[in-house]
């Protein structure tokens, strides 16, 4: 029982101190767009990477950047209906 209650105050510590990691409310869409936006600008953040999708893709940096910022405005699709309770 101990374990199981430092494990749990631990995760919430966490949940606190980073975003990235939500929260007990954090809905399943909410957590996937968050960790879609983080590899979108760890992507855009990194030089090569950019030039690795410019090549496969055979677009230039510029239109691959571009590309990346539009899909962050919602990488997941629209968001769910909210059900009235």
């Amino acid at each position: 029982m101990g374990d199981r209650y430092n494990i749990h105050s631990q995760l919430e510590h966490l949940q606190s101190k980073y975003i990235g990691t939500g929260h007990a409310d954090t809905s399943k869409y909410e957590w996937l767009t968050n960790q879609h936006r983080d590899s979108l600008a760890s992507y855009m953040g990194h030089y090569d990477m950019l030039n690795y999708f410019g090549i496969a893709l055979n677009e230039t940096k510029g239109r691959v950047r571009f590309d990346l910022m539009e899909r962050m405005l919602q990488p997941c699709g629209p968001p769910p209906e909210k059900m009235d309770e």
